[in-house]
């Protein structure tokens, strides 16, 4: 190659390995996703814009055994401010996205798989190996938090704004066993039916940025580091104390099971099911600061599950997993009785398994 065809290659590649500047809506909402600057797809990769940082939650929201890219994203000079048990408290301009995609087949197939290398701030998400459904925003403006869903087309070059929904015909391959399945892009309504925690403010909130959830390693692209200070070091987070809340790693078999379970019912299920929450004439109270054995469903009669009992009669029934209700509402795919309501078409096979070892080693007699 002559010297100066190399000079302007190197120069264009350079150019386009630029990133993008992300720009906060205070109002309109764009109707791509690519006026945001969160994430660009371009080049065959998904990449993240200049100070978009990655994150992951200790344990995640089951989705259709969806994998997720999240990110979080604060206009310079601004942090959030740590809280001990509630989510972090962020400022108005900040952009958390969730990105939803498949490890990829031909057509309408999609696989189980689990070893997915990190997406960090500088490797992106290879396009041509997987399958982009959509991207969910939380935007923090002055009146509070707004969800916006948007869908990606086929090409997977750009994501489109929805406000009522979609659905998302799909086929999970687990091994080789197909699972025909709906993938449920959720309408706005919906959005409110998960991130409003408070069911008498009905106001939106993040679910995950939490201290608990946040407090594990992430694979940075310079090395792992544990999250809460990586966010500090980048100012990200303004400071936290040393001593900090840590949710176990659901599939971890080094961690105690209690500790395990209650982790997966925190995030799956207890911003519905806590004292002030959607789902508070249950009774039931998944949240990690309750102790209470009626409200963790043991030996508890369902209050307001219906037909959905299956015709077990306590929510938990200690030492017997298939007389539970909550291990029938987790199983089920019946859109009358499966929990949770929204967000899953499938069983999460091993987050019932995880409930079903845990009732079975309890020990206790509902009389």
């Amino acid at each position: 190659m002559r010297p100066w065809i190399l000079f302007v290659a190197l120069i264009l590649s350079g150019c386009g390995a630029k990133k993008v500047t992300p720009l906060f809506h205070s109002s309109e909402n764009p109707v791509s996703l690519s006026e945001w600057g969160i994430l660009s797809a371009k080049n065959g990769q998904l990449d993240l814009g200049e100070g978009v940082l990655p994150y992951s939650l200790n344990t995640p929201l089951f989705t259709d055994y969806a994998h997720k890219l999240r990110t979080i994203w604060m206009p310079g000079g601004m942090a959030a401010q740590y809280q001990q048990d509630d989510i972090l408290s962020f400022p108005v301009g900040t952009v958390i996205s969730k990105t939803f995609y498949y490890p990829a087949g031909e057509g309408d197939l999609v696989f189980k798989k689990k070893d997915i290398q990190p997406v960090t701030s500088l490797a992106g998400l290879e396009l041509s190996k997987n399958r982009l459904i959509e991207t969910r925003l939380l935007v923090r403006r002055e009146a509070g938090w707004e969800p916006l869903s948007y869908v990606w087309n086929d090409e997977e070059t750009e994501a489109k704004l929805t406000r009522i929904g979609d659905i998302v015909k799909l086929t999970l391959s687990d091994d080789g066993a197909l699972t025909p399945f709906n993938y449920a892009v959720p309408n706005m309504n919906q959005c409110a039916g998960c991130h409003a925690p408070n069911n008498t403010t009905r106001v939106i909130s993040p679910i995950g940025p939490k201290a608990r959830h946040l407090n594990g390693d992430y694979a940075y692209a310079e090395g792992a580091m544990n999250q809460l200070d990586k966010w500090i070091d980048l100012a990200y987070l303004d400071k936290a104390p040393i001593k900090r809340p840590r949710s176990a790693v659901w599939d971890n078999v080094d961690v105690p099971l209690e500790g395990r379970v209650r982790a997966y019912l925190d995030i799956n299920c207890a911003h519905c099911h806590n004292p002030v929450g959607p789902a508070d004439t249950s009774g039931l109270h998944l949240n990690p600061d309750n102790q209470s054995a009626p409200h963790l469903g043991i030996c508890k009669n369902a209050v307001a599950a219906g037909s959905g009992t299956g015709g077990r009669k306590y929510d938990i029934h200690p030492g017997k997993p298939q007389d539970s209700i909550m291990l029938y509402r987790m199983e089920t795919r019946d859109p009358g009785a499966m929990m949770p309501e929204l967000g899953r078409s499938l069983t999460h096979h091993e987050g019932a398994k995880l409930l079903e070892s845990w009732i079975a080693e309890l020990d206790s007699s509902c009389g």
